[in-house]
C-alpha cells in the first residue's frame, strides 16, 4: 500500500537522508497527493509495483492537475524533483524514474538564490549521486559555499587542518589574502558527516573535498552536478555554484549587515567590488513593489 511506502520513505528521509522536519513534510505531503492522485487516475490500488510502471504521462497529468490548483512553476518543479526522490525510493534507483524535463521558470532580473531553493539545490544534488558518500560531500560543499560565501576554489582548498569546523573558518582567498568567516551549526554538521562518511583518509595537508578516487575534487564535476540539479528543479541557468556566494551576500546585505562588514566576509580587495550587490538587493525590492504596490 502506498501509506506503507510513503512512511518507509519518510523514515529513510529522516535517518538516512536526513533531511530537515520542514523538507519531510513538504515532500511527504507531495507523495501522498500524488498517489491520491494516482488512485482517481489510474485506478486500483497504488502500490510498488504499479508505481514501477508510471510514464512522463502520469507525471504531466499530475502537473496539470496541481497547476489548476493554481500551483506556479517553480512549486511545481520542486514537487517533481520530490516525486523523482519518492520514485528512486520505490524503484531502487534512478533508471526506474520517468523522464521528463521539469516547468520552465520565467527569466528576469538577476537575483540571488532564495534560502529554500539553495536548499533543495543541495538536497537533489546529494539525492542524484552515485555513492551516498559523494552525496554528503556534495551536500556539506553546497551548503559551505551558501552558508559562509566561500568561492568554490577556497572551498576546494580547504584541509584537513580546518577539522573539525568550529564557529569560525580561516579562509585563503584571491592573493593569498586571508580571512576569517563565521560557520553556522548546519554547515559544520554537514561537514562533519560528510568526512565521517568518506571513504578515503583526510589528513592535515589533504584537502576536504576529494574526489570519487580520492584525489583533489575539481570545480567541473561540482558545476555538473548542479547544472543538473537546476534542470530538474526549474531554476534559472544562473543558478551556479558561485551564486550560492552571490546569495550569500545579498541575503546579509538585506538583512542589515553594512558593506564594509560585507566586504570583509567576501574577502573584496575593493569596497567598488561589494557595492554591485546594493543594485541587486534595490532589484529585488524594485520586483517587490511593483508586484505590491497599486500604482506600480
Amino acid at each position: 500500500m502506498s501509506v506503507n511506502l510513503i512512511r518507509d520513505w519518510d523514515a529513510q528521509l529522516a535517518h538516512e537522508k536526513r533531511r530537515s522536519d520542514h523538507t519531510r513534510r513538504a515532500y511527504i505531503a507531495t507523495a501522498t497527493r500524488f498517489c491520491t492522485f494516482l488512485s482517481r487516475h489510474r485506478g486500483g490500488v497504488v502500490d510498488a509495483a504499479m508505481l514501477k510502471t508510471l510514464t512522463p504521462n502520469d507525471l504531466r497529468a499530475f502537473l496539470a492537475d496541481r497547476r489548476a490548483e493554481g500551483l506556479g512553476n517553480a512549486s511545481a518543479a520542486r514537487e517533481l524533483s520530490a516525486l523523482r526522490t519518492f520514485l528512486r525510493f520505490v524503484g531502487g534507483s534512478g533508471d526506474s524514474v520517468p523522464q521528463m524535463r521539469g516547468p520552465r521558470v520565467k527569466k528576469g532580473l538577476p537575483r540571488p538564490v532564495a534560502p529554500a531553493e539553495a536548499l533543495a539545490l543541495a538536497q537533489d544534488v546529494e539525492d542524484n549521486a552515485r555513492q551516498p558518500w559523494v552525496g554528503a560531500r556534495d551536500f556539506a560543499l553546497l551548503l559551505l559555499l551558501y552558508g559562509a560565501g566561500l568561492r568554490i576554489g577556497e572551498a576546494l582548498g580547504l584541509t584537513g587542518a580546518a577539522l573539525p569546523l568550529g564557529d569560525v573558518l580561516r579562509v585563503t582567498g584571491k592573493r593569498n589574502k586571508t580571512r576569517i568567516v563565521p560557520v553556522l551549526p548546519a554547515v559544520a554538521a554537514a561537514v562533519s558527516r560528510y568526512v565521517a562518511a568518506c571513504p578515503w583518509p583526510i589528513g592535515k595537508d589533504t584537502p576536504i573535498f576529494l574526489g570519487a578516487r580520492g584525489g583533489p575534487l575539481q570545480p567541473g564535476v561540482v558545476r555538473a552536478s548542479v547544472r543538473s540539479a537546476r534542470r530538474a528543479l526549474g531554476l534559472s541557468e544562473r543558478t551556479t555554484p558561485h551564486a550560492l556566494r552571490h546569495s550569500f551576500a545579498t541575503h546579509l546585505l538585506a538583512g542589515g549587515a553594512d558593506l564594509r562588514s560585507l566586504q570583509e566576509l567576501l574577502g573584496h580587495a575593493s569596497l567598488a567590488s561589494t557595492q554591485v550587490y546594493t543594485a541587486v538587493d534595490a532589484a529585488h525590492l524594485l520586483d517587490i513593489y511593483r508586484s505590491a504596490h497599486p500604482r506600480a
